[in-house]
């Protein structure tokens, strides 16, 4: 029994949870400042070789995901718990007492205490509860014989305020929790007109099946004047069972979600290779080819044979491309065209328009974390708790009405756990409603 009341005395106290908070505020500029999930050679290269098997040793970087760290967290969870248990019942106690039981000399040792005291005639007292409600705190009143006590109170609740900040934190670690053992973060590279069932973790690379197809239908991207990337978008299919779920053009910022996993347009890579989409303009009929760099072709329905036979580039992007283009017999045709523009060429009485674009594969960012509600719930609360804890107060005032030999005594007293200097106008406010009501009888404050 001993030993579980110092180990409940360690993890009820206050000291543990400021000294783990800081520890793990001082971790975290840590793992800020030191990159997370590199490979061990470039710790190697930055840090030197004992110092980057020091942090590997530590597990420095995967920090957030190491033992020790995971340790941290649930020593505070067990410490906000224990504490929240061992200081709760007390609160609740509060927030439900009997507030008309108190004893009549403790009004008196109250801060914020005033009396009034003046004749009446008949010695009847007075029904200033109804002041008090007309200044908007509605009381309750306890007769006394031919005295009277009356209760009133606002933000009784605001005392719960730092419990659910603690809920609220258990929560987050809950739904981090959840998300990392039944969730995942990956990425995928998708070529143009192709598609994949799976993607790849990070880190370990582990492959993960999505369950449906995602395809790629198109990618777009567009310069500034100076060449750098101004913004690149990709149109996504889901398909499940060969038939299409869903259709969406994503870019930077705006995702694609899918049964709770969600795609993120984050890269690109252009390749040595076209798609080249050819049009008969009589009779409108259509079909696009992905086409290798100066490789040869063919469209056998419309006896047609092609391929990019050069292209003028800058870095990894096509500028022009130079397409070879023959139809039956007929000679061939050469002819240079910008990147994604369309032509029309002429080749055995027929024309056909032709478009001709570098293949770019689109590159995502790929997550699934079904603890995020759980972690929004979690920021609600926190900020309702955090709200109700700074802002709130739980004020008490209590109207003491006693009928003496020599008139009526009125003792006026109230309280607040915290904000003390506010709940001092508050009160002050409070007895100028009082004054007001029995203004029209000589008063003596004592």
């Amino acid at each position: 029994m001993k030993l579980i009341n110092q180990v409940w005395a360690f993890f009820v106290s206050v000291r543990l949870a400021i000294f783990t908070l800081c520890f793990i505020a001082a971790t975290s500029v840590i793992g800020t400042i030191i990159p997370q999930g590199k490979p061990h050679d470039f710790y190697v290269d930055n840090f030197g070789a004992k110092t980057a098997m020091f942090l590997q040793i530590l597990d420095i970087p995967t920090m957030y995901s190491s033992w020790w760290f995971y340790g941290l967290l649930g020593v505070l969870s067990i410490n906000l718990i224990i504490c929240s248990l061992d200081r709760f019942p007390g609160v609740w106690h509060i927030i439900n007492a009997d507030n008309l039981a108190i004893p009549l000399e403790n009004i008196k040792k109250m801060r914020s205490y005033r009396q009034w005291r003046f004749p009446s005639e008949g010695g009847n007292s007075l029904h200033l509860h109804k002041s008090l409600a007309a200044c908007g705190w509605p009381c309750e009143t306890k007769p006394l014989g031919e005295n009277s006590l009356s209760f009133c109170q606002k933000g009784r609740w605001s005392r719960v305020g730092v419990y659910i900040v603690h809920t609220s934190i258990l929560l987050i670690f809950a739904g981090a929790l959840v998300g990392h053992f039944f969730g995942f973060k990956g990425s995928v590279m998708i070529p143009e007109l192709r598609s994949t069932e799976k993607i790849f973790t990070e880190p370990g690379s582990l492959q993960v099946e999505l369950g449906f197809t995602v395809r790629c239908n198109s990618f777009g991207l567009e310069f500034y004047d100076n060449g750098m990337p101004k913004e690149y978008k990709s149109s996504l299919t889901i398909l499940e069972n060969g038939k299409e779920i869903l259709n969406k053009t994503i870019k930077v910022n705006d995702p694609l979600t899918h049964r709770g996993i969600t795609f993120y347009q984050s890269s690109y890579q252009g390749h040595q290779e076209f798609l080249v989409e050819i049009t008969k303009t009589a009779t409108s009929e259509s079909r696009q080819f992905s086409l290798p760099f100066q490789q040869q072709i063919s469209w056998e329905e419309q006896k047609l044979r092609f391929g990019i036979i050069n292209a003028e580039a800058a870095g990894q992007r096509a500028l022009r491309a130079k397409i070879w283009f023959k139809s039956d017999d007929d000679p061939a045709i050469t002819e240079w065209l910008n990147n994604n523009e369309n032509i029309s060429l002429k080749s055995s009485g027929k024309v056909y328009s032709v478009r001709v674009k570098q293949l770019y594969s689109t590159g995502l960012q790929v997550a699934k974390d079904p603890g995020v509600w759980i972690v929004y719930l979690g920021c609600g609360l926190l900020l309702l708790g955090l709200y109700m804890a700074f802002f709130l107060s739980h004020k008490r005032i209590w109207l003491y009405q006693q009928v003496t030999d020599s008139g009526i005594l009125v003792s006026l007293a109230g309280s607040s756990n915290k904000n003390k200097p506010a709940f001092v106008q508050i009160f002050k406010r409070i007895e100028d409603c009082i004054d007001q009501s029995i203004g029209h009888h000589k008063s003596e404050s004592t």
